[in-house]
């Protein structure tokens, strides 16, 4: 092992990794690169505690999400002070890369799916544990933002020849919907028919396609695509926290996880809260979070600190 700045991290050589870098107001941060599903790259960024690490993070957005999106920086970077070492980073084929104006890799967007996620999640919790992410013998925590939430619930709650795919300390799900599947009858036939389907980024302009792998997995493997019902087999720790006003994802999705997950989960509905926490994209680095995206920072590192027993 080796330090910065008295913090001990991994000295593993890492692909595309920089050196950790001392920010304005004191943070240290670094960006790296890791081969994922498909052999395609996650792109990654890693916010360091000021002292010692009691828990290693890793943070996934949503659908159309990065890891610069919005109100993640601000989390990671709250969850860091709070004594974590953050990963937050672009699933493999979220189509993005560090320029955040565009999906630069509108094909990877294409061929996404949940299997895919969940790959991921598993080779950067690999990671940890080999020592090519910081975090290695502290807790491992997964933070998820909308359907980044359901990739986590779906790596904790699967099995796999050697036990669940990740084996977290805890998980927490934000805004996140109770089902893989969000498409209605006639646009899953649009699907299987003609290969793909539109999907517009409001954001970008973009005509984004969602390819039909993204629903061939799910008819092939039903059972692990059932968000619920592998919602039920995590064994660690679920905060389900979710907006009072979201018209993306309704408030009533918090329930049914937090149902499904039983007595180890706990739920927090933040009033006022919309879809990402009355956050703007971007979040100037200055700016006063909202007292929404406040209260799901606060909880989220009460949840981590509750659960980390070293």
């Amino acid at each position: 092992m080796c330090h910065f700045d008295g913090l001990p991290i991994g000295c593993a050589d890492r692909q595309g990794a920089s050196a950790p870098r001392r920010e304005k107001g004191g943070r240290v941060a670094r960006s790296w690169s890791l081969p994922g599903s498909g052999g395609e790259l996650i792109l990654g960024n890693t916010d360091f505690p000021p002292n010692r690490v009691m828990a290693a993070v890793l943070v996934a957005h949503g659908f159309k999400g990065y890891k610069d999106y919005g109100m993640i920086p601000r989390l990671s970077e709250t969850l860091a002070r709070a004594g974590c070492v953050v990963h937050r980073f672009n699933f493999s084929h979220s189509g993005m890369t560090e320029s955040v104006a565009t999906f630069e890799r509108p094909d990877l967007f294409e061929e996404d799916t949940w299997n895919r996620q969940v790959e991921d999640l598993r080779c950067l919790a690999n990671a940890i544990t080999s020592g090519r992410l910081e975090g290695a013998g502290v807790p491992l925590f997964l933070v998820g933002h909308s359907r980044g939430g359901a990739s986590c619930l779906l790596a904790a709650g699967r099995r796999g020849d050697q036990g669940p795919v990740v084996r977290p300390a805890g998980v927490i799900t934000i805004a996140t919907p109770a089902s893989c599947n969000p498409l209605p009858a006639r646009e899953q036939e649009v699907l299987l028919r003609e290969g793909s389907l539109l999907s517009p980024s409001s954001r970008t302009g973009q005509q984004l396609r969602v390819g039909r792998r993204f629903l061939e997995e799910q008819l092939d493997d039903p059972e692990g695509h059932d968000l619920l019902a592998v919602a039920s087999s995590i064994e660690c720790p679920v905060l389900v926290v979710h907006g009072s006003n979201d018209e993306t994802v309704p408030s009533t999705a918090a329930r049914e996880l937090a149902d499904a997950v039983g007595p180890r989960a706990t739920t927090l509905i933040v009033e006022g809260a919309d879809h990402v926490f009355n956050t703007p994209n971007p979040m100037p680095r200055d700016a006063h979070p909202s007292p929404q995206l406040a209260a799901l920072c606060d909880a989220a590192v009460g949840f981590v600190r509750q659960h980390c027993v070293l």
